[in-house]
């Protein structure tokens, strides 16, 4: 698997290409299946069509890795706060009050057919091709369930890092340890590496960023790791900034994903010999396209050359973007080989 030669530390050139939200409403195969479905939660619930839309852009564009369809806030619902999507609105939840309600035990039965979807993909995928498994990192889960909702700059989480940091350490720690548990069972259901999406680590200021971001990954990367010698864990502190070193250097990740506005050459020096880089191609150029798409692409692959590189974005596909400007960036990345 050439995923897994990358997270080893081997540079290799092309690299391997996978899409954060590469399941997803771009494609019509998507949307056709997720009107079967009936509502979002209902479709990462069933292990048949979750494994279909996994398979989905496999298919199409033969990316080196899949990643399980689900959702970060499985967990949350699986915990037992209340998780529904509005249309126009995103996910809502009752923002948590206190802890009291929250359910560890119980939350395995609740999630099982996500881990049944990771069985079905692992066995559907050719031998070539890795299986990410993922969950959000505990202090993004945290932001939802604490305001209710995404879409901002989650006011209440943050007022409460400074009011009620008791509150907010509880819902961390809770999750810490679901978190550790919810990935353990991918990794034995076939997961081959693991991803925690700290989609909102940019909003806490370096203190709260060390306490409520790095300290809940390294507790889950030091657990997985004991637990799977061996197994590689990709970290996304996006929008993390100048505590990027430090992230990558504290959590023990083996590779980490750069958002959009990282610039590579300053994520290089700041990070540790050894560290495997993914990421991250702005996703407004797979909607553009044209010259735009190969400039940034050819720009991406010189940045990291002779460094072990999984190419992605630094952010998801957008429901905008034409189809066949994936399969032209496949085909940019596939005859852009040099050597490393």
């Amino acid at each position: 698997m050439k995923l897994l030669h990358v997270l080893n530390n081997e540079a290799i050139s092309p690299p391997p290409v996978w899409l954060m939200r590469q399941a997803g409403r771009y494609l019509p195969e998507y949307r056709a299946v997720r009107g079967q479905a009936g509502d979002f939660i209902s479709l990462c619930l069933n292990p048949e069509l979750a494994t279909e839309v996994t398979l989905q852009p496999i298919r199409r564009y033969g990316f080196d890795a899949a990643i399980l369809f689900s959702d970060i806030l499985i967990l949350p619902m699986a915990l037992g706060q209340g998780l529904r999507f509005a249309e126009g609105e995103g996910p809502l939840l009752p923002p948590l009050q206190n802890t009291t309600g929250l359910n560890i035990a119980a939350a395995p039965d609740v999630y099982a057919p996500v881990l049944e979807t990771v069985r079905r993909v692992r066995a559907a995928l050719p031998p070539e091709t890795a299986l990410i498994g993922f969950a959000g990192g505990p202090a993004t889960v945290a932001c939802y369930m604490l305001d209710g909702k995404g879409g901002g700059e989650f006011p209440r989480t943050r007022a409460l890092a400074y009011e009620n940091p008791a509150l907010v350490q509880s819902v961390l720690d809770i999750l810490a340890a679901a978190t550790i548990t919810y990935l353990q069972g991918q990794i034995t259901a076939g997961a081959n590496c693991v991803m925690l999406f700290e989609s909102w680590a940019g909003i806490f200021p370096a203190p709260q960023f060390r306490q409520f971001v790095i300290e809940p990954n390294r507790r889950i990367v030091a657990a997985l790791k004991s637990a799977n010698p061996g197994i590689k864990i990709i970290g996304f502190p996006r929008l993390c900034g100048l505590l990027l070193g430090e992230y990558v250097r504290e959590t023990g990740v083996d590779a980490v994903s750069l958002d959009t506005v990282t610039d590579p050459a300053a994520a290089i020096a700041a990070c540790p010999p050894g560290t495997v880089f993914q990421g991250n191609l702005d996703p407004l150029l797979l909607k553009s396209g044209g010259a735009a798409l190969e400039t940034g692409v050819t720009r991406l692959l010189q940045a990291f050359r002779g460094i072990p590189h999984v190419f992605n974005l630094g952010h998801g596909i957008t429901p905008e973007v034409p189809p066949e400007n994936i399969a032209r960036l496949m085909e940019l990345i596939r005859n852009n080989a040099m050597p490393a």
